[in-house]
């Protein structure tokens, strides 16, 4: 005859609890896709467009770039020209500078070989209206032809 092991209630009581905050505490994501820089070299005419939809006005979100590049690429920064193009057909334009490397040429970004990095283009930001936004990123610095930039991706959070 097989017996039936039960676990006590001392031991069930902290697995719930624990589960409760595991599942409670991830990120209210509206908006996560990366697209990857064609030939892993990005050409300084070569835009990225995101095109994502905004239903709630009324709340505050954290929009964040995220780069992910080898060890390729040549430089400490990363200048990126942001234009997000409103509902109503009216343009927001920012510049923002990524910095991937430490001035002992140390890869801040996580990873081994290929290594990504998040860097926030607005934070607690109020969309002026519900609708569809598209944000076009190109990248700003001198090189007509940029390598070591693998994929650019776009996050949107709620705050």
């Amino acid at each position: 005859m097989k017996t039936v092991k039960h676990l006590s209630h001392n031991r069930i009581i902290p697995i719930i609890i624990a589960s409760c905050f595991c599942f409670s505490c991830g990120r209210d994501t509206v908006y996560n896709r990366f697209q990857p820089i064609r030939d892993k070299a990005w050409d300084k005419q070569s835009e990225y467009y995101f095109k994502f939809e905004i239903k709630d006005c009324t709340i505050p979100y954290h929009l964040k770039i995220q780069v992910r590049n080898s060890d390729l690429y040549p430089y400490q920064n990363l200048w990126l020209l942001c234009k997000q193009e409103q509902p109503d057909s009216t343009f927001v334009t920012d510049t923002l500078e990524c910095l991937l490397a430490d001035d002992f040429g140390k890869w801040l970004g996580n990873g081994i070989t290929l290594y990504q990095s998040e860097f926030s283009l607005r934070n607690h930001y109020y969309f002026p209206d519900t609708g569809t936004y598209t944000l076009n990123l190109r990248h700003g610095m001198r090189d007509d032809l940029l390598k070591g930039i693998e994929d650019i991706g776009l996050l949107i959070e709620k705050n």
